[in-house]
């Protein structure tokens, strides 16, 4: 698709392919027809202008491997484009060199801190449109689950929609078994090995996502091993049973050992503190993942990156 604005396109007649069998149409028409209203989408549909194998179809229609669907002219609002996508040198080479494990289904990259896995809320390029722009080849090419912008480490993409749903199936079913190290306040007792408190989201005015632990709130579980003591702080690691938003740095803020860094759920004074010892950013990674997939057991590590091993070796 074009992303000229305003631009009159031509009939398009496509093939669907493995990566999108299993679709529906409609929600396969609003990825394709980006910037077209949702309203004007369904309408293409019900007047039978949007045709799959000659036919008419209904909204709901779930599309196979092999599908003709023909799409007619229609004016596309201005969209960015992959190509229009500004990815510079270093950022390129920095992710080319963060990919932990790659095949044909799958992609799992060591991303960095401060660089946001999606594009929004002032942010022009995430970790999804760099790479969408890197590898212009890829046809499918999709997060399968989410990293805060500041938390680094362990980020899977899905590089066909088969593989996508049966991670997301794996993770609703805790089947991924995803850990990460975590610096916190205070010393961690050896003998709290879990927080399990509900946690309600809310949005501020500001448009800032706060969460709360709350007992109205969804369930959320978290398991905690102390993996090493430093003055004034503890290294743990933490292994999310749900996924809740924010879930690790709430139930550390409510265990009484907020996460050194954390400009959120944090002290001020105590991250001031630590970044006099080095820890300049929200010491959260996401250090390993393990999961069994298609009948393979796949199993990653992102090492620490400097900014926070500095503070480790500092203390040994």
């Amino acid at each position: 698709m074009s992303g000229e604005s305003g631009k009159q396109q031509s009939v398009q007649v496509l093939v669907v392919g493995e990566e999108a069998a299993g679709q529906r149409i409609d929600n396969y028409l609003l990825k394709l027809l980006k910037g077209v209203p949702k309203s004007r989408i369904y309408r293409l549909l019900r007047k039978g202008e949007v045709r799959v194998n000659k036919g008419r179809i209904k909204p709901e229609y779930k599309l196979m491997d092999g599908d003709s669907v023909r799409v007619p002219p229609i004016r596309v609002a201005e969209r960015t484009a992959p190509e229009d996508v500004f990815v510079s040198d270093g950022l390129s080479r920095q992710l080319q060199g963060a990919i932990l494990f790659e095949d044909e289904r799958l992609l799992i990259i060591n991303k960095p801190s401060g660089l946001a896995v999606h594009g929004g809320s002032g942010v022009s390029v995430g970790l999804i449109e760099a790479l969408r722009r890197i590898r212009p080849d890829e046809r499918f090419l999709e997060l399968v689950h989410r990293l805060d912008r500041d938390t680094s480490g362990c980020v899977m993409l899905a590089k066909k929609r088969s593989t996508l749903k049966t991670l997301h199936g794996l993770l609703r079913g805790n089947g991924v078994d995803k850990r990460y190290l975590a610096l916190v306040e205070g010393r961690w007792s050896s003998r709290k090995v879990q927080v399990k408190l509900p946690l309600e989201k809310n949005v501020l005015q500001s448009g800032e996502r706060m969460v709360r632990v709350n007992p109205d709130g969804k369930y959320a579980l978290t398991r905690f091993e102390v993996v090493q003591r430093f003055p004034g702080a503890t290294l743990v690691e933490a292994r999310p049973v749900t996924g809740r938003t924010h879930q690790i740095r709430v139930h550390c803020q409510a265990a009484g050992h907020p996460i050194i860094g954390d400009e959120k759920y944090g002290r001020d004074e105590v991250n001031e503190q630590f970044r006099k010892e080095g820890v300049q950013r929200l010491f959260l990674h996401a250090h390993s993942l393990g999961f069994e997939l298609d009948g393979e057991r796949i199993s990653v590590a992102a090492e620490l990156s400097d900014d926070l091993n500095t503070y480790i070796k500092k203390h040994q």
